[in-house]
């Protein structure tokens, strides 16, 4: 380019100087200017198109990184998902398992109070029974208790 920028300086003295300068050797080099140009223009476009090419290879491996990071991480909170729903599972089953005992003992507990007032109030009445008796036959042998 620089050298038809330094013949187009040569003609353009050459036509002002020389009065028998042919135009059509600046149209030719005119000619030429074009040719370069359009080269310059198809060697930036290919440039481009490569650049393009290689942005959107980047850009799959940036989305393929993307999506393997993503999958790894779905992957641990499944496998913590998992592990979260067995752990409260085995903690639910063993509350379960120890309310069912305290219930257990509970009934055990109500039946040992009900036989044991059963008792009390048993021992109550023969108590009483037989202080009546006594009593009753303290009255009928006319005795007087010393008290």
């Amino acid at each position: 380019m620089e050298d038809l920028i330094s013949q187009f300086t040569f003609f353009s003295d050459q036509a002002c100087y020389d009065k028998a300068f042919d135009p059509s050797a600046i149209e030719d080099l005119m000619n030429l200017f074009e040719v370069e140009a359009y080269k310059s223009w198809a060697a930036i476009e290919l440039e481009q198109q490569n650049e393009v090419q290689q942005a959107e290879i980047e850009m799959k491996q940036a989305e393929d990184y993307l999506d393997s990071v993503m999958e790894s991480a779905m992957d641990e909170f499944r496998r913590f998902e998992e592990e979260m729903e067995r752990t409260s599972k085995k903690e639910m089953e063993e509350l379960v398992e120890t309310a069912e005992r305290a219930r257990k003992m509970g009934k055990l507990m109500d039946k040992a109070a009900s036989v044991a007032s059963k008792r009390y109030i048993e021992a109550a009445m023969n108590s009483a029974t037989a202080s009546m008796k006594s009593a009753w036959k303290g009255i009928s042998s006319n005795r007087v208790h010393p008290s």
